[in-house]
């Protein structure tokens, strides 16, 4: 096991919903073996408050969070793992990342694009809350330190592509 945690980036577009969900679910749930970031390359300026309501429900810490460029990230903490979480921040240039980070798409429905009752957006954040929740605990189970970099990024890749538990 590395001996420190290993720096992880979430990208989307807006950094307002899924980036940040992830963010929050990786830093309680890899049990101090993660440092998990999220950034966005088009910031909305603020989180989504049903991000926020979506963690506060669901005994995640909710508090701390914003929507940031990813440019802050330019000069460090260098990542081992960076994941786009949306298909539109996927399909853009990226910035080039300090060492040599493994990365993967893992492609979720955006919630915060859901237009509809309360009952519809809450459904819609807890639906992707719930498949980020499931592709972090896959990615959890891999043994990531004993992988080499081509192995491990095949590995997240088919994690962002397997069925969601349904």
């Amino acid at each position: 096991m590395p001996t420190q945690p290993l720096n992880v980036l979430f990208l989307c577009t807006g950094n307002s919903a899924r980036s940040i969900l992830a963010e929050a679910i990786l830093n309680r749930d890899g049990d101090g073996r993660f440092r998990a970031f999220s950034a966005g390359s088009n910031p909305a300026g603020t989180v989504s408050p049903w991000a926020i309501h979506t963690l506060d429900k669901l005994g995640y810490p909710a508090d701390g969070y914003r929507s940031k460029s990813w440019n802050e990230f330019a000069q460090g903490p260098q990542f081992d793992l960076i994941f786009t979480v949306c298909d539109s921040a996927a399909a853009e240039t990226c910035p080039v990342w300090p060492g040599r980070p493994v990365s993967a798409h893992w492609g979720i429905p955006d919630p915060a694009a859901v237009d509809g009752s309360d009952a519809e957006k809450a459904a819609a954040f807890l639906d992707a809350f719930r498949m980020l929740k499931r592709r972090i605990d896959l990615m959890l189970a891999l043994p990531a330190d004993s992988l080499e970099d081509v192995a491990l990024r095949e590995r997240l890749h088919a994690i962002g592509q397997e069925a969601d538990g349904r």
